[in-house]
């Protein structure tokens, strides 16, 4: 028996490939297929089945591109509607792979149509269960997907019987397998590991704790962050198809001269720079937004673009084939091609790049002191509530297009995040909206906090 986790940090995404005797089953892959077909391939083993917990809303599944090149079955648990060819299992279904049984257990409470799937070993010994969004390590799938269809508070009724009645029932040393790890919106607070047993989410995770339904709900239902919009359009896409990858990778990958870049920045396209912030600061083309590949590219395009936005990259060499792929994850297919030779190519025919000025945290905090600068914080609430500058304005990243007009163009702004990348972003974004005193605070929080200057606890200036 082979059960292995394929983490994919940059989503935050877990799938798993699971195999016997030959024959292999796929659980929740992300968008490219080759990963997956390369490891069948070394193993000489045949893809039976890829089970499918819910239409996923972060990411765009690959179960389509997968079943197409395997000949696999995908399979739903109940009340999943495609608009292609897939198997809705019936609760409590067995599935074999080889001498191992994947029972379906339907779990609603995430989405209507979630479902765990519980895998028996060679013995009939139940070994692990994977589960989605509905539980994770100390937390539960958000209630608040349906985007109006159902009320959080109905859908957060159904996840509480799905866990007393399915997963609480299981045995304290079956291993728990979710979907996502920490940094994932599909949570409020997702815990640092990626797996655990039912017996430590019974005493850790709040959602699993003994209270009543009322309760459970409200404790589910507070504190939600709203969701990224593209959640909506992945989930979607999951659910009615899609454009091969292949396809896609063809199309946007496509290399563009100077004046064809121009041309399409001319109608309206946005220019989406993936390197690194090192090199983005020392120069790019006027009006570009830095998303490195560095960090989480694709989430963050994703919070701050809307899906259709047309795009042309500009890579570092090598990197135009990532930086389309980890978009698609995504279902953010709308790129004109990437510019030929990067930022150098550019260098060669145009004199005009702009840049960023990044300093020191000894620098910044001596700026403070005298207040010559304004601070900005683009961390999340959570983290600007643990703790902060006093003299410092909070606008988390994912907010900053919404709330730009209480900036002023006129004022000279040093941007700081917990490390640096996220702070990058925002100076980028806030060069291309037309500011011109903005400064890159390298190290962030996890720097500032050891120059001395006075932190305090409180609520944030500015909250979501």
């Amino acid at each position: 028996m082979i059960v292995e986790q394929l983490y994919t940090s940059c989503l935050a995404e877990a799938a798993y490939y699971i195999e016997s005797d030959g024959e292999a089953a796929i659980i929740d892959p992300i968008r490219e297929t080759e990963p997956y077909i390369q490891k069948l391939t070394s193993r000489n083993a045949k893809l039976k089945y890829i089970f499918e917990t819910h239409f996923h809303a972060d990411f765009v599944s690959g179960h389509i591109d997968l079943a197409a090149k395997t000949d696999a079955q995908i399979i739903f648990g109940p009340l999943a509607d495609t608009k292609y060819k897939a198997y809705n299992a019936k609760d409590g279904e067995v599935f074999k792979i080889g001498k191992l049984k994947i029972t379906v257990l339907h779990t609603p409470g995430h989405t209507p149509e979630s479902s765990c799937y519980l895998l028996a070993d060679e013995n009939g010994k139940n070994y692990c269960v994977f589960t989605g969004d509905t539980l994770f390590v100390g937390d539960v799938g958000r209630p608040d997907l349906l985007d109006g269809k159902m009320t959080k508070e109905e859908l957060a009724g159904m996840m509480y019987e799905s866990l007393n009645n399915k997963l609480k029932k299981l045995d304290d040393d079956v291993l728990v397998y979710p979907a996502h790890g920490p940094g994932s919106a599909c949570g409020k607070n997702i815990g640092k590991e990626t797996w655990s047993t039912i017996g430590l989410q019974k005493k850790m995770n709040y959602a699993m704790q003994n209270m009543s339904k009322e309760k459970f709900i409200e404790l589910v239902c507070t504190g939600l962050a709203d969701p990224p919009q593209y959640f909506f359009e992945d989930a979607a896409i999951n659910k009615n198809g899609y454009t091969t990858i292949d396809t896609i990778i063809t199309r946007n990958t496509r290399n563009l001269t100077v004046q064809e870049f121009k041309a399409e920045v001319a109608a309206g396209a946005l220019i989406l720079d993936t390197r690194s912030a090192d090199d983005f600061e020392k120069g790019f083309i006027s009006g570009s937004l830095n998303v490195g590949l560095d960090g989480q590219y694709a989430i963050w395009v994703a919070t701050l673009l809307t899906i259709n936005q047309p795009i042309v990259i500009v890579a570092a060499s090598g990197k135009e084939h990532e930086s389309v792929l980890r978009l698609a994850r995504v279902g953010y297919e709308n790129v004109k091609g990437c510019l030929g030779g990067g930022i150098e190519t550019w260098k060669k025919s145009e004199s005009d790049l702009d840049s960023v000025i990044s300093i020191s945290c000894e620098l910044f905090a001596k700026q403070v002191n005298t207040k010559q600068v304004i601070a900005l914080d683009v961390r999340k609430p959570s983290e600007y509530d643990a703790s902060h500058l006093r003299e410092s304005l909070h606008i988390q990243l994912s907010e900053l297009n919404k709330r730009i007009d209480m900036l002023d163009k006129n004022k000279s702004y040093s941007i700081f995040c917990a490390g640096g990348y996220r702070s990058m972003i925002a100076a980028s974004l806030l060069k291309a909206k037309g500011f011109k005193n903005i400064i890159n605070v390298t190290g962030g929080f996890g720097k500032i906090k050891d120059t001395g200057l006075k932190l305090k606890q409180s609520t944030p200036v500015v909250s979501h």
